[in-house]
């Protein structure tokens, strides 16, 4: 993050992200639910930006970024009477 600017480059991690992954303990007579959670990528604090559009020095005891978390919608599994 450019702490000028206050803007942040998108230059970890990746752009796309697929998988499959399998339930080890998965039992299909159980109800079961799964959703997926990630990390974004660093961006500036409110405080930060605050600072930097004002010209004032950046507070040493406030962190200057942030980690946001991100999660999916859950996926239900409804095992079937028969």
């Amino acid at each position: 993050m450019n702490l000028k600017t206050g803007q942040s480059t998108n230059d970890i991690g990746a752009a796309e992200l697929k998988t499959v992954w399998k339930d080890p303990e998965f039992d299909p007579h159980r109800v079961a639910a799964y959703y997926l959670r990630v990390l974004e990528i660093p961006t500036p604090r409110w405080s930060t930006l605050l600072t930097i559009e004002n010209g004032l020095p950046i507070p040493k005891d406030v962190p200057v970024t942030e980690q946001q978390r991100a999660w999916s919608s859950p996926i239900w599994f409804t095992p079937t009477t028969e």
